[in-house]
């Protein structure tokens, strides 16, 4: 019977160019792929802030928060919203969806805040958005500037006027933003007492500098040949010029701003202070754009860099104190090296097996070919290299030689049996087309299902399962036109083979015997098996339920961030003094390279920066408690660290659990105490907190609007009094070479160090007089939450913590909603932040996934092998069995069930599957030449032993280096890998004994047509033709 594969045996130049083709392709492919560290997905976050100065938390929570999330949370493609009101700032994040268009929901918010902008207070700043990455609510990279000369404001005002528009025009670059920097400002240190001295009041000072501090259009003059442009100085621009400002006229004598305040050429009060270990400095966050190539983006700073380092002035100092990149590139390095030890293991393991070089060659060309090839695929579908591309390349090592190996033992059995090698080849590969494309249907089958799969595991996985599938599928096209053509020149001729050949024949052949004894004992007791079988198959459910979980092992990524909590009345100079003790401390750690950080008042964040792994003796998982243990012993300063999340995920904490409910934070302590108690004594978490806290000092000036209206006075004024002295806004900004800042006036830092000097203020009545604020006044002070925090328009509370290594972050989670749905009331509702949510929304999405894997996998089958009773002998009798091998070593805690172990068993449904089809199909094809249901079951099972270990030891060799391995991004590949070499084990073994007793039991009967059995008969296998078939089904 004529086949397809006889075209290109017969024409082998055909072959050969079709492969070069694939190959070259790919190649040109393979050099143009962008490198990343994950797919591109758009993981994206709205950030809105808009400042009030002076207002407490609650208004900010009233005038500002809450009419912002209710017009953003009506915007497409939200996940969720949430809102942080503090003391003169509200902030609003918009949580997107991924994959969303992130361009087109920053115009859509943009909108709906014009619409809203009349409902927020006049005095109010107008919101500011920014759009950052979901997973990472921080810059790319920051480089840190340093001056031995030089103060902080005037290194920002260096950075600002040089630097900055330099960076920012970086192909890549988002954005560039100050960090610990402070800008210029003419600072008006208004005296109280020489004021009240002068019957003068704040708000004179304030009208004063509106008045005479005025940007001038004053037009031009225009004749009928000649126009002048006017100018006009009636901007200030120097601090002399503001001290000789003109605040009143008392009978003829000038009063100037100088005789009533110090005038001060500084700056805005800090925020933030940036530190490169303790020395202070300022950071230029640069900001990727999101969805870009930030590995590119990384070589571009580092050469723009290296191109500004030598114009820096003499007292700057550059420091690149963070990059994003850092783990990214390693993980990559790493993985490569893996994919270099696969292809030398499976190389040698191939030799071992054919016993001959010039046979080995015949799968080994396959590789390159099909690994090669499935670039054109990825570069023709916008993929990348990436983490999980390379993977799915390091696992298709292993996969690719596979047919290839199966056509060149056949043709070598064919050649054994008699036959010149062209017609073994010919036979070999007509035997095998069917079973090659069904094994290559079925492998490339098993990864469809997740590309319909959504969220983060689908976007993550689409790439890694794509890839996996065209390799393989190009494996096929190999093993169906080059490999027979190969086969036909390279194997060796009857007779000829060489002595580690004939060597490696003798030990198959009492492999052989040893199998065909064993297989004839379970043939014999075969409802032993089948009792056996489904028991195993039962102890499936148990043994995933018993399974630790979690979304990704976590990875040492040569980072621990590090997250402070100050004292509630904290000062940043107060925050920045307790954390040169949390700096001393780490880098008192031999594996510390660097810390960096960012603090303000409330607390901040940072970083410590191990050394390259090579380089030290623990893991930063080792190092993770010790650090805690260390900071914890810091007074004055909470340090939260957390090990940098292995997924792209947002969040700041391993677990965060948010509490909605609408009745006051108050309230909801006793709930919330409950729940922080049952995590301490879980055991499981090395800190557990919660944002409620109601420790903020306040002091309320309570007015008195009798007496006030009895002054002449009236609310806003008295309001506009007080937040001139003590609010920090600025009045107008002023021309300092060409750029414009802020004018600030506000009383001295020691007429407002505590509440009481507040009293003796005095504001101006109507009629002129100065009256103490304490006529009409006096102070309540009471506690209040630190921030107020909603969460989908409604109160929220949210609680987190770090996992003590050891522990899932699934389990931890478990611990504390068990402990919230039992303490919380009808009230409340239970949500997820961060990781959390993706652990809820997504831990287990796979495993539905792995099911229509299997579904589809024997959809194939049954069109394969025509019949909807075969399919099951493979899928029954060894893919529940090598899951189960799978799951034991995760139920031994050698591994847990995450997304690449569930990615995994995915695979090994299709691999594990290919060994069956080989048995199955054979045996199928030669019932249809006339032999008995046991003698073909028996012949087949017999002759495919050898393909089916070749295959196996392939695939499990080439697996092992991902066992193995060690280092950044190694905790991954040691899952994978994991459940692919001892599921193929264990599968193996089951396949070649369960399948062959399913078989007996369940296969269809194939009656060989009249034509067929004529034209087919010259193709049973001679050791048949030489054994009576009553032998054969005794034997079975």
């Amino acid at each position: 019977m004529r086949s397809f594969t006889d075209i290109f045996i017969k024409h082998p130049v055909l072959a050969v160019v079709v492969n070069l083709v694939i190959l070259l392709a790919g190649w040109r492919a393979l050099t143009t792929l962008p490198l990343q560290q994950y797919p591109k997905i758009e993981s994206s976050s709205v950030i809105i802030t808009t400042v009030y100065y002076g207002a407490s938390a609650e208004t900010v929570r009233g005038f500002l928060s809450t009419p912002i999330e209710r017009v953003v949370s009506a915007i497409g493609g939200v996940d969720y919203v949430e809102s942080t009101s503090r003391a003169g700032v509200s902030t609003v994040t918009v949580h997107l969806k991924l994959n969303h268009n992130s361009t087109a929901a920053l115009a859509e918010v943009t909108a709906r805040l014009q619409q809203v902008r009349s409902e927020l207070p006049a005095e109010a700043e107008p919101p500011a958005i920014e759009m950052q990455r979901a997973d990472r609510p921080y810059a790319s990279f920051y480089l840190s500037f340093t001056s031995t000369e030089r103060s902080v404001p005037a290194v920002t005002d260096w950075l600002l006027r040089t630097l900055q528009p330099q960076l920012s025009t970086l192909p890549g670059v988002q954005r560039v933003t100050f960090e610990g920097g402070r800008q210029v400002a003419m600072r008006i240190w208004i005296d109280p007492d020489r004021l009240a001295a002068l019957n003068l009041s704040p708000g004179d000072v304030q009208a004063a500098l509106k008045r005479n501090n005025f940007l001038a259009a004053v037009g031009r003059t225009k004749g009928n040949l000649v126009q002048v442009n006017l100018l006009a100085n009636t901007d200030l621009r120097s601090a002399v010029e503001f001290e000789n400002l003109i605040v009143a006229d008392r009978g003829g004598a000038i009063v100037r701003l100088k005789d009533v305040a110090q005038v001060e050429h500084g700056a805005e009060e800090a925020d933030m202070i940036a530190k490169y270990n303790g020395k202070e400095g300022v950071y230029l966050g640069i900001w990727a754009l999101i969805g870009s190539n930030e590995i590119d983006v990384a070589h571009r700073l580092r050469e723009e860099m290296d191109r500004i380092r030598p114009t820096l002035p003499k007292d700057i100092d550059m420091q690149l104190v963070w990059d994003g990149t850092m783990f990214m590139r390693n993980a990559l390095t790493e993985i490569s090296k893996t994919l270099a030890e696969t292809i030398l293991i499976v190389a040698l393991v191939v030799f071992l097996f054919m016993g001959s070089v010039r046979t080995a060659l015949v799968p080994l060309v396959a590789m390159p070919v099909s690994l090669v090839g499935a670039a054109t695929f990825m570069f023709a579908f916008g993929f990348s290299l990436n983490l999980l591309t390379l993977l799915a390349i390091v696992l298709s090592v292993g996969l690719v030689v596979d047919d290839a190996i199966v056509v060149v033992e056949n043709v070598e059995r064919h050649v054994r049996l008699g036959k010149s090698r062209i017609e073994a080849a010919l036979a070999g590969a007509r035997e095998l087309i069917g079973p090659i494309i069904a094994m290559t249907i079925t492998l490339a089958a098993v990864y469809t299902p997740i590309g319909f799969q959504g969220g983060l595991t689908g976007s993550l996985f689409l790439e890694f399962a794509m890839t996996l599938a065209v390799a393989v599928v190009l494996s096929g096209i190999v093993a169906v036109t080059l490999s027979p053509v190969m086969s036909s020149r390279f194997v060796h001729a009857q007779g000829e083979e060489g002595r580690l050949t004939a060597f490696v024949n003798r030990r198959f052949e009492e492999v052989r015997r040893i199998y065909a004894w064993l297989l004839d004992r379970a043939l014999e007791m075969r409802w032993a098996v089948v009792a056996a079988s489904l028991l195993i198959m039962v102890s499936v459910w148990p043994l995933y339920m018993f399974s630790r979980q979690e979304l990704a092992p976590v990875e040492d990524q040569n980072h621990i961030s590090l997250f402070f909590q100050a004292s509630p009345d904290s000062t940043v100079a107060a925050t920045n003094r307790e954390h040169l003790q949390v700096v001393k401390t780490l880098t008192s750690f031999p594996e510390t390279e660097f810390t960096w950080s960012l603090t303000a008042a409330w607390g901040g964040f940072g970083g410590l920066v191990a050394k390259d792994w090579h380089g030290r003796a623990r893991s930063t998982e080792e190092m993770y408690g010790e650090v805690f243990g260390a900071v914890s012993q810091v007074p004055g300063l909470r340090v939260f660290p957390r090990l940098d999340p292995p997924l792209p995920t947002p969040g700041q904490y391993d677990v965060e659990l948010v509490l909605q409910s609408d009745v006051p934070p108050e309230q909801m302590l006793e709930t919330v105490g409950a729940v922080l108690g049952a995590g301490w004594q879980s055991g499981k978490f090395m800190y557990v907190d919660t944002d409620l806290k109601i420790d903020l000092p306040e002091a309320r000036v309570v007015l008195d609007r009798e007496r006030v209206a009895d002054l002449g006075l009236d609310l806003a004024g008295v309001g506009r009094e007080l937040g001139t002295l003590l609010g920090g806004a600025y009045v107008n900004r002023f021309n300092y070479f060409d750029r414009s800042y802020k004018v600030i006036p506000q009383i001295g830092d020691k007429d407002r160090a505590t509440v009481d000097p507040l009293l003796d203020l005095k504001i101006k009545t109507p009629g002129g007089q100065l009256v103490p604020v304490s006529t009409f006044t006096h102070i309540e002070t009471s506690t209040a939450p630190r921030t107020l925090n909603r969460f989908q328009q409604r109160n929220a509370v949210r609680i987190f913590g770090g996992v003590i290594p050891g522990f899932t972050k699934e389990e931890a989670l478990r611990v504390l909603e068990t402990a919230a749905a039992a303490a919380s009331g009808s009230g409340v509702t239970i949500d997820y932040a961060g990781e959390s949510r993706q652990i809820r929304h997504e831990g287990s999405a796979l495993i539905v996934t792995l099911g229509f894997a299997v579904v589809l996998i024997y959809l194939v089958l049954a069109a394969q092998f025509q019949s909807f009773r075969d399919p099951l002998i493979v899928l029954v009798g060894s893919v529940p069995l090598a899951i189960s091998g799978a799951l034991i070593f995760s139920f031994l805690d050698l591994t847990t069930i995450n997304i690449y172990s569930q990615v995994g068993l995915i695979t090994l449904v299709g691999l594990i599957a290919k060994n069956g089809i080989l048995i199955v199909e054979f045996a199928n094809t030669l019932q249809a030449r006339g032999l008995s249901k046991a003698a073909a079951l028996r012949e087949a099972t017999l002759t495919r032993l050898r393909p089916v270990l070749m295959t196996s030891a392939a695939t499990v060799f080439g697996h092992l280096p991902l066992v193995l391995a060690s280092g950044p991004g190694a905790a991954a590949r040691n899952s994978i890998g994991m459940v692919l070499v001892t599921g193929m084990t264990v599968g193996t073994v089951f396949t070649l004994f369960v399948v062959p007793v399913f078989y007996s039991l369940i296969a269809a009967q194939h009656q060989p047509s009249p034509s067929q059995e004529d034209h087919e008969r010259d193709e049973l296998p001679t050791e048949v033709k030489g054994r009576s078939l009553e032998q054969t089904v005794s034997a079975g």
